[in-house]
């Protein structure tokens, strides 16, 4: 390390052992365009589509549990049932 007494002036582990660029200098400038703008109508298009695929099969879940109870209900109701 550096011997620098301020602690920020300090070199990290990263300057010492990673000879790369930096993927993003300090002076990077973030894009113009909001975020919110750039991908809003995509992302409202994906959760109105995945509401419907969640709503769809929430229906089938309900369906198929109603099936489900209804048949052990017949088959518990043969084997008891000697009316």
């Amino acid at each position: 390390m550096a011997a620098n007494t301020n602690s920020y002036e300090m070199t990290s582990w990263a300057d010492q052992w990673d000879s790369n660029p930096d993927p993003f200098p300090a002076n990077y400038d973030q894009p113009k365009t909001s975020t919110k703008a750039k991908y809003g109508k995509k992302v409202e298009e994906g959760f109105g589509k995945t509401k419907s695929v969640a709503s769809t099969g929430m229906k089938k879940v309900k369906t198929g549990a109603h099936v489900g109870f209804h048949w052990i209900k017949d088959k518990y109701n043969k084997t008891t049932g000697k009316q």
